[in-house]
């Protein structure tokens, strides 16, 4: 896979070496256990895959070369690039200005933006109408334009099932950016709607079936559907494409879950179901896969706590702090600093994003185990920040750096 030029700050030579050696080791992936660090009296079991994706270092490239390249001008970001905050503070300090806030809420109008000004669109994407706008203008899009593949791959297969006649779910969350700019290219080619979570593909699924009364369908998913949208024609044939950032398992469960439901209705076969249901697997994001079977592979080992790195409003980070709380208390924090001392951290709620402090989080006895894992936006940097801070509370600091001799 490419190697993209990352900003040296953001690379960790402890966490190079452990991933190097992890894929020496199991170049296949096949091996989800977490690689131990033993620090003596504190063992930390880092996650198989985490960190930085490639769509993440694709559009961090983009950013910092179009900086370095175009002194003096002026550059614009549609919105927060990737969502974590020590990347996107680095872009504020060097100049750049973000347009929108992360639910498309405008901070600078689109109208004092000029031809000659550089507008970077994020590794979300953006809406074709936005895109259209900014071409308009003049300005060029696809030099900085800093799309993950991933995420135009699922563009790309809802286009492919369009052609094929079937109209589009989108699995997402509706208000996130990548959601956003996927229902904008969906809804482009066929009738489209997007659903959060299984609770709302429960519902979507009785209008299917003509359990509920069709106009209701109207009130209950309003602003979730594509103009012209009838729910009477338009999910009689269909498939379903996300969010890359979801829980593969919730997106795979609601595509199974309306599969199941056409299979019913129509009495369809394996021979006959496509004929109303397109399949559409392949759009799940291969880093958000990893990351969080490795996640799943890193619980089974008996551990006190976990604590997962990265930004609040990172959709796949908080999706390993839900997969974590599961089995094990756990701690979302995005900077070590967070780590008050030994008794308290502040915890973010990955729910309602209200941080709180959180008393007695480590436990009292002579050897502690602590999971670790962070999100496909998080520098790497971070991470060893993290460990090293744990670190600095039983004394063992000095053990970090020669960690690194021995991968």
């Amino acid at each position: 896979m490419k190697q993209f030029n990352v900003p040296v700050g953001y690379r960790s030579p402890l966490i190079s070496a452990v991933k190097q050696y992890r894929k020496q080791q199991d170049k296949l992936k096949k091996d989800d256990t977490p690689t131990l660090l033993d620090l003596g009296n504190l063992q930390i079991y880092l996650a198989r895959h985490f960190g930085f994706c490639y769509g993440v270092e694709h559009a961090i490239e983009i950013a910092f070369s179009t900086i370095e390249s175009n002194p003096g001008k002026r550059i614009f970001l549609l919105s927060e690039m990737i969502h974590n905050p020590q990347v996107n503070a680095d872009l504020l300090a060097m100049g750049v200005q973000f347009m929108q806030d992360t639910y498309g809420k405008q901070i600078i109008p689109f109208d004092e933006i000029k031809a000659d000004d550089i507008v970077i669109i994020p590794a979300f994407g953006t809406t074709l109408a936005i895109e259209a706008m900014l071409q308009a203008k003049g300005i060029a899009t696809t030099k900085y334009n800093t799309t993950c593949p991933f995420v135009e791959k699922v563009w790309n297969r809802g286009e492919q099932i369009a052609e094929k006649g079937y109209s589009i779910v989108i699995h997402g969350k509706p208000k996130h950016e990548e959601t956003r700019a996927t229902f904008s290219h969906a809804s482009s080619v066929a009738p489209s709607i997007v659903v959060n979570d299984m609770k709302e593909t429960v519902e979507l699924a009785k209008y299917i079936t003509g359990e509920n009364e069709p106009d209701k369908f109207y009130e209950q998913f309003k602003g979730r559907y594509s103009e012209g949208f009838d729910i009477t024609k338009d999910l009689t044939r269909f498939g379903v494409i996300n969010q890359t950032t979801q829980l593969a398992t919730d997106t795979q469960a609601i595509s199974d879950y309306l599969k199941s439901v056409m299979i019913r209705k129509y009495q369809l076969t394996a021979e006959t179901i496509d004929a109303h249901f397109a399949d559409t697997r392949d759009t799940l994001c291969y880093a958000t896969n990893d990351n969080q079977t490795a996640v799943t592979g890193m619980l089974q080992t008996d551990a006190d706590l976990a604590i997962i790195i990265g930004g609040y409003n990172s959709s796949n980070t908080s999706h390993l702090v839900e997969l974590c709380e599961e089995k094990i208390p756990s701690y979302f924090i995005d900077t070590p600093e967070r780590i008050i001392s030994k008794t308290e951290i502040l915890n973010c709620n990955w729910r309602t994003k209200e941080q709180q402090i959180v008393n007695n989080y480590l436990p009292e006895k002579s050897s502690v185990k602590i999971l670790i894992t962070s999100g496909a936006s998080c520098p790497d940097a971070v991470v060893e920040s993290v460990i090293k801070k744990l670190a600095s509370l039983y004394g063992v600091e000095d053990r970090v750096e020669k960690l690194i001799a021995s991968f």
